[in-house]
């Protein structure tokens, strides 16, 4: 019987559903995490075989020593994961540490971690990537933005989701952020794409090919929702386009992906761009390589018709699925943001839009910086309907006039 270790099993709050297949898979599933046995949910806890309580999850040595006491009583850890970007890193020293092979190890995390280092396997296969600067002083900067013009990105070089990232637009927004910026972390300026994001998410065997692929459309910058707590919205697509899925795959290889859920991010150019492309062409952002975050494995289930959690048990336990992929349609993610008023209240928006409802969920604290505080997943089957449903969501109501 195989043995595999999930990292974090209870957060994101539906990632039992991954340690739910792989039990049903016939795996022991050994979980690790720092919130106490008796406060697990009832689901998570019939989906594991064993949990070790850590005080942190942060301390490297109590998750060593928690991994190491599954080893003795159980044998051999065949797999060790938590599909999580935040622990990527650890997950890896881990796999190095205990010699388990069937994932990245820690020579592996500068290409799949870093955004500068991102960027020539990318390249490898044809694929455009923004030209950048590693950040260093004043003049360093302002010598690439002659260059590339105003604005700039600049983010974490070893980043998590859109936390710290800012556009600088002038030599004294970019003042402020020298001066502000912690200078023990490495940031890295890339020029400013006029394009909308485009995801590649794929489940990928032993040998690099996919078991399944769908993708999804951020309309809204990830950047400006955090940054002006603004509300959040993006889709799962009806159906994956020919030049996203071909840029998934060469990426894919490039990086040298197996065993593994992904979720690659492309820029789909809203305008012609020098040294890009043309307008609709797909270029390089970012790889992620775990799901797409919160509750996007969901998604893709009601999008598709199918169990991504089982395609993804299924590739761990047997490489390979039979999982069926059945109706497709659009699948709608909407997080509102407290404190705005909308034209259309909770309740209204429930009326109107119950029977295409799959979710409505409070959005755990978290992950509300990205996502908003209230959470609607919806399902239809044309973009019409999708876009009415947007403008629905997200209209707010118009300010009282003052008496005369």
């Amino acid at each position: 019987m195989k043995n595999c270790v999930f990292i974090s099993p209870n957060f994101p709050t539906n990632y039992w559903k991954f340690c739910r297949e792989l039990k049903n898979n016939g795996l022991n599933v050994l979980g690790v995490g720092d919130q106490p046995y008796d406060e697990l949910s009832q689901d998570l806890k019939n989906s594991l075989t064993e949990y070790y309580k850590v005080g942190s999850l942060e301390n490297y040595d109590e998750v060593y020593r928690a991994v190491a006491f599954f080893a003795f009583k159980y044998g051999r850890i065949d797999w060790l994961e938590s599909n999580n970007e935040y622990w990527l890193e650890q997950d890896a020293r881990l796999r190095t540490d205990f010699h388990i092979t069937s994932g990245f190890q820690t020579e592996d995390m500068p290409r799949v971690k870093y955004k500068s280092k991102m960027k020539e396997y990318y390249q490898a296969v044809g694929i455009p990537t923004a030209r950048y600067h590693l950040v260093d002083n004043e003049a360093g900067c302002l010598k690439f933005i002659k260059q590339v013009g105003w604005p700039v990105i600049v983010k974490p070089d070893n980043g998590v989701g859109a936390s710290h990232t800012y556009k600088l637009g002038c030599q004294e927004e970019l003042r402020a952020f020298l001066a502000e910026r912690d200078q023990n972390v490495p940031y890295i300026m890339e020029e400013f794409i006029h394009a909308t994001v485009n995801s590649y998410d794929a489940i990928i065997d032993s040998n690099g090919d996919p078991l399944f692929e769908t993708g999804n459309i951020t309309p809204m910058s990830i950047m400006d929702i955090v940054n002006d707590l603004d509300n959040s919205v993006y889709y799962i697509l009806k159906a994956l386009p020919a030049d996203t899925r071909k840029a998934g795959r060469a990426a894919v290889k490039s990086f040298g992906v197996k065993s593994r859920f992904v979720h690659f991010e492309f820029f789909r150019l809203d305008q012609d761009q020098e040294g890009m492309g043309k307008k609709g062409d797909v270029v390089a952002l970012e790889v992620n390589m775990r799901p797409c975050g919160g509750f996007t494995p969901d998604m893709i289930n009601f999008a598709h018709s199918t169990n991504v959690y089982k395609i993804w048990a299924d590739m761990i336990a047997f490489d390979q699925s039979t999982v069926p992929v059945g109706e497709h349609a659009f699948c709608a993610f909407a997080g509102r943001r407290d404190g705005k008023n909308f034209a259309l209240d909770h309740e209204a928006l429930l009326k109107k839009y119950g029977k295409q409802m799959r979710m409505v969920e409070r959005i755990p604290d978290a992950l509300s910086d990205a996502m908003g505080n209230q959470m609607y997943v919806a399902l239809f089957p044309t973009q019409k309907k999708l876009d009415a449903f947007y403008e629905d969501v997200l209209r707010c109501a118009e300010p009282e006039k003052p008496e005369q």
